[in-house]
């Protein structure tokens, strides 16, 4: 990243609106906190706004708040009550469009938007935006990762890594932006990236969002709103995800698992091309799954044009994953360990379980997002050799099995666990020597931990015990 401002137009324009300007922060985020920071320097009088208590935060973020709000700060009971004082509101995509108070807001000509929202409609340079149900992290990283290795300067983003809009001004018009978008962000999204990749789309996230539809057409504001020059890259597995052609302005490609498409990313006897031209052997790719094949196909979509395939084949035999992604923890007694702990999606655990060739212990259960688990307990069967149930869904995903079992006439172990810890314990008691046990979820963490990361690493601390006890 370069260490003094670019000019930017979209900046300076921006600059110049904000100076004065009321302006509340919905939601006070690690991620939101820098967000604070920028718009006082740049002369804004900020709000901040959080359903926590100040006794819930930290020191250092008690420090920037009170330092960067000259509006004050709105915390805890009420936090919604005074939306109408400011001009504009810069919400946390967690918390939906249409309560209320953000309604309320809006008819008294409060403008609502997003710290993602304004960095799309004022980054300097060319945007690839990916979103989808499963994939999105790793797809965003490979395209990362693709694209400095050709030696671009990229900056990663959105859903991941740190917010952008704080350093908008440290962004040249040469450089290249990756964003993980999730449907949260894209829901009220008027700015398409010029180069926008669909993973895949299955039911996530029924608990925020009202149905499926809104769900979906979440996702497609990735490309609703490009030009003819822009470029959108689906999965032609996915019937969803293929559909968004019909709605596409630009350029289409594709990218295919088992069929070759007529413009895109598909497999040809081990290796993957790019339209006519080889750009990879499978065989080269060190990440395990046949659904992390599938991420470099989107990625390779993403990249090809832009990249020499040295680079791309670099990264290949080179990036060994992003943490908690079928996540290598440890070896002990014979018994293989994998945190998975990213998979809040049955879509997302079973391609994870196909990962590996024989059947695995399995580790499930968490936060109810009211996704539906039909045809689960089929590839559970299919693929394990045990499941250890934790969290509010235990009951959900243990009918699913039993109603299976019940048609195959045959089970598994079924073990309802407390804690994430007995699970561990009592997945190690049932595995023999060369046994793997992954921790996929197919469930949000929320009723048991803050996010995935934190029931990920709780995960690997909790292997990484085993044995100390004896």
């Amino acid at each position: 990243m370069l260490s003094r401002p670019v000019y930017n137009p979209k900046f300076e324009l921006f600059k110049k609106a904000i100076i004065g300007k009321k302006v509340g922060v919905l939601g006070v985020g690690v991620s939101n906190l820098p967000v604070i920071e920028l718009l006082n320097n740049l002369g804004a009088i900020v709000y901040a706004f959080d359903k926590k208590e100040e006794k819930d935060f930290d020191e250092k973020a008690l420090e920037i708040l009170h330092s960067n709000t000259k509006g004050g700060c709105v915390l805890g009971k009420g936090y919604l009550d005074n939306l109408n004082d400011v001009d504009i509101i810069i919400k946390t995509p967690g918390i939906r469009p249409d309560i209320p108070e953000l309604v309320k807001a809006e008819e008294n000509d409060v403008v609502v938007t997003s710290e993602m929202e304004i960095f799309l409609s004022i980054c300097p340079c060319k945007i690839i935006g990916v979103t989808g149900s499963d994939g999105k992290t790793t797809t965003t990283t490979l395209i990362y990762e693709i694209l400095k290795a050709n030696g671009y300067n990229c900056h990663v983003g959105g859903n991941i890594g740190k917010p952008l809009l704080p350093v908008i001004e440290f962004i040249d018009p040469n450089d290249i932006a990756v964003l993980e978008l999730s449907s949260f962000q894209l829901q009220t999204m008027q700015t398409s990236p010029e180069i926008s990749v669909v993973t895949n789309v299955a039911p996530n996230h029924l608990d925020y969002h009202k149905d499926m539809d809104e769900y979906t057409n979440a996702k497609k504001n990735i490309f609703l709103n490009q030009n003819h020059t822009g470029k959108l890259i689906i999965n032609s597995e996915n019937a969803i995800t293929n559909s968004f052609e019909d709605d596409a302005v630009g350029e289409v490609a594709k990218f295919s698992l088992h069929n070759r498409v007529s413009h895109g990313t598909h497999i040809y006897r081990g290796k993957i091309y790019y339209d006519d031209e080889m750009v990879l052997n499978v065989k080269d790719i060190i990440l395990p799954g046949e659904h992390n094949v599938d991420n470099y196909l989107a990625a390779i979509c993403a990249t090809y044009p832009l990249v020499d395939t040295s680079s791309i084949v670099k990264v290949a035999k080179t990036f060994g994953g992003v943490a908690h992604r079928l996540e290598f923890v440890r070896e002990y007694k014979g018994v293989k360990f994998y945190n998975d702990s990213i998979a809040s999606s049955p879509t997302r655990t079973t391609a994870g379980l196909k990962s590996f060739d024989d059947k695995v212990i399995l580790i499930a259960g968490g936060y109810d997002k009211k996704i539906p688990f039909d045809g689960f307990g089929k590839i559970i069967l299919e693929k394990t050799k045990g499941v250890m149930l934790i969290g509010d869904t235990s009951n959900k995903i243990r009918c699913e099995i039993e109603q299976e079992s019940e048609k195959q006439g045959k089970t598994i172990p079924l073990v309802g666990c407390n804690t994430l810890e007995e699970a561990v314990k009592s997945a190690f008691a049932l595995a023999k020597d060369n046994d793997v046990v992954l921790l996929s979820p197919a469930c949000a963490s929320f009723d048991m931990f803050k996010n995935f990361e934190e029931r990920g690493n709780a995960f690997k601390q909790i292997v990484a015990l085993l044995g100390q006890e004896e």
